[in-house]
């Protein structure tokens, strides 16, 4: 990145030494101790992540956005004087290849802190490794609930970037009542995925309106026509579609083909520009996801250089899941930066006790789960692009 970068992101993080680059990940360097050491020449930073499989989508995003963010710091100067080193490992969209990343980041590559998984299955998998190593997890994207949660116990290494699932839900049930005057929906969710189970149970528990109808997909079902039949015979107002944007996207084409035309609403799984390809422009109108981020309703003065510095490198707008990543870079920094350490124990400490960070998908505050307070984004589609933007605070 050119050095105009710097000067333009200087007032807002004092940041700190040169560029690095994410490594294959597949060295070691001699410790037995997992969690680096705090005479480290470089601060490593692991990155666990789906970029290849099923959802790649994000897990591909969610790399651009981390990778963008240690440039910028690197450029800075770093972090206390020291270079951030990325270990870029792809866990395959699978939940054990997740967890031997997790172990193998943490106890071979010895880094201070991981990035990710970005899903919620994922991040589950990991868990138990990096709790043994002692070494902090930070997801951009894994919302549901027990993520952070060990029955009543809050899981001590394990943190986010994004609002959870019972948020989302409660908002989305809010949302369908006040701003679509939705006395009827019909709940259409992925029976498969945890992620989509706590969204429903979220949005039945809060939605005063009445739920005529609710049906159940699988992962990787192609074919919604039958399902979507029985929909269009139903009395109803809104379409809410719990699940990721793979299924979501055929979902919306083939209900607008059906002639369906309520509208449809959904969580963050829609956030990918995949979505829109899969159900085709001209049929996602009057579309509605939950959202951590969009650039109609920027949530301080960090969102506009963050764009113009994404723009540079990627020469794109960025998404949902390169904020929410390149946020969960910053909080690693200012974490570190809090208890002037960069040691796995110090970065836990500082995540736990996070205040006041100022991040562009909004001002976030850890909460004693582990979850960040923080504002949420309904975000509407016309034709298939992103035409309003509500911010909405806990």
């Amino acid at each position: 990145m050119k050095k105009k970068m710097a000067f333009l992101f200087g007032s807002l993080f004092l940041l700190a030494a040169c560029s690095a680059g994410p490594t294959s990940g597949n060295e070691t360097n001699g410790s037995s101790n997992a969690g680096g050491s705090a005479d480290a020449e470089t601060i490593k930073i692991g990155l666990n992540l789906e970029l290849s499989g099923a959802v790649a989508g994000y897990g591909t995003q969610e790399k651009d956005g981390v990778e963008l963010a240690v440039e910028i710091i690197n450029e800075g100067g770093g972090i206390l004087g020291k270079q951030v080193e990325l270990v870029t490992k792809d866990n395959k969209s699978e939940t054990s290849d997740a967890a031997t990343v997790a172990a193998n980041l943490a106890t071979n590559d010895k880094v201070v802190a991981i990035i990710g998984p970005a899903t919620s299955g994922a991040t589950k998998a990991a868990i138990p490794n990096i709790t043994k190593a002692q070494v902090p997890l930070i997801t951009p994207s894994a919302t549901d609930d027990s993520v952070t949660l060990n029955g009543d116990k809050v899981q001590e290494y394990v943190f986010r970037s994004s609002f959870q699932d019972s948020f989302q839900g409660v908002i989305l049930a809010k949302y369908a009542q006040d701003q679509l005057a939705a006395e009827k929906a019909v709940i259409l969710g992925d029976n498969s995925s945890d992620y989509a189970k706590g969204l429903s149970k979220a949005f039945k528990s809060e939605y005063k309106g009445e739920i005529v109808l609710e049906e159940n997909f699988t992962k990787g079902d192609k074919d919604f026509q039958a399902i979507l039949t029985k929909v269009k015979q139903a009395d109803f107002d809104v379409l809410y579609i719990p699940g990721y944007y793979e299924e979501a996207g055929l979902i919306i084409k083939q209900a607008r083909e059906l002639g369906i035309e309520q509208p449809i609403i959904g969580a963050d799984g829609f956030g990918d520009e995949k979505m829109v390809q899969l159900a085709g422009a001209e049929n996602v109108s009057n579309v509605f996801y939950t959202g951590h981020f969009s650039i109609l309703a920027p949530s301080n003065d960090t969102v506009e250089p963050f764009v113009a510095a994404f723009k540079e490198k990627f020469g794109k707008e960025p998404s949902t899941f390169n904020a929410l990543a390149y946020d969960a870079m910053f909080m690693i920094k200012q974490a570190i930066e809090t208890q002037n350490a960069a040691d796995a124990k110090s970065i836990t400490k500082g995540l736990s006790e996070l205040k006041d960070f100022k991040g562009v998908t909004g001002n976030i505050t850890m909460d004693a789960q582990h979850n960040p307070e923080k504002s949420l984004v309904v975000i509407g589609f016309t034709d298939g692009k992103e035409s309003s933007a509500e911010a909405i605070n806990p």
